[in-house]
C-alpha cells in the first residue's frame, strides 16, 4: 500500500494515491490523513486547530457555490517541533453542524469520517490543484521563510457523489514536500 515517507534530510513525501482512504485516515486511531502519516513514518504529528465562522474567501466562495458564511478550521501542521504545512478548510455550516466537526478533535479519521457518517461522503475522489506562488509575510513568518519566497500549495475539493462541494482545504506546504499522484493510462 503507498505510504507517505520522510527521508534523511527531512522531506516529506505526501503520497496522494491512498492518503484520504478510510484505512489509511483513521489507521491505528489517527485522527486524520496527516496524523497517519507521520505515525506511519515513525514521527511526531502535532497539529494545532482553531475553528470560527467566517466569509471564505473569492476563491473558495466560488467553488462552494455560495457566499454564506462557512465554519473554518484553521490548522499549523507540526512533524515534532518543526512547522510543515498551513492549512485552511472551509465546510458549509450545515454540513458542519450535521457532521459536528466545529470542535477541534474531530475524532478518529478526522472531519473525512465524520461527514461520512452524517451522509456527506465525499465517495472514492476528491480534486486537488497544486500551485507554486510568492509566500505571503505572515506565511513566510510562521514557516520560516523569506517574504516573497515560493510555497507549494494544494486546494482539495471534496463533493459528494451528487456533486455538493462540502470541504475545499487550502494547504499551503513549507520547504520540504514532495509530491506523488497516479494518473490514469486507460
Amino acid at each position: 500500500m503507498p505510504s507517505n515517507s520522510i527521508d534523511s534530510t527531512g522531506t516529506i513525501l505526501r503520497d496522494a494515491r491512498t492518503r484520504y482512504t478510510t484505512g489509511q485516515r483513521e489507521e491505528g486511531g489517527a485522527h486524520g490523513a496527516f496524523d497517519a502519516e507521520l505515525r506511519r513514518t515513525g514521527r511526531t504529528p502535532r497539529t494545532e486547530v482553531s475553528v470560527s465562522r467566517a466569509a471564505a474567501p473569492a476563491d473558495v466562495a466560488e467553488l462552494l457555490g455560495s457566499n454564506d458564511t462557512v465554519v473554518v478550521r484553521s490548522r499549523e501542521m507540526f512533524d515534532g517541533d518543526r512547522l510543515v504545512q498551513l492549512a485552511n478548510t472551509y465546510i458549509p455550516v450545515d454540513v458542519a453542524e450535521a457532521a459536528g466537526i466545529e470542535q477541534v478533535d474531530t475524532g478518529v479519521g478526522g472531519i473525512i469520517s465524520r461527514m461520512k457518517e452524517a451522509g456527506f461522503d465525499q465517495g472514492d475522489t476528491a480534486v486537488e490543484d497544486v500551485e507554486l506562488r510568492p509566500a505571503t509575510q505572515d506565511e513566510a513568518s510562521r514557516l520560516g521563510l523569506t517574504e516573497g519566497e515560493s510555497v507549494m500549495t494544494i486546494t482539495h475539493v471534496g463533493r459528494t457523489a451528487e456533486g455538493r462541494v462540502v470541504e475545499v482545504t487550502q494547504h499551503v506546504l513549507s520547504k520540504g514536500w514532495k509530491l506523488r499522484f497516479a494518473v490514469p493510462l486507460a
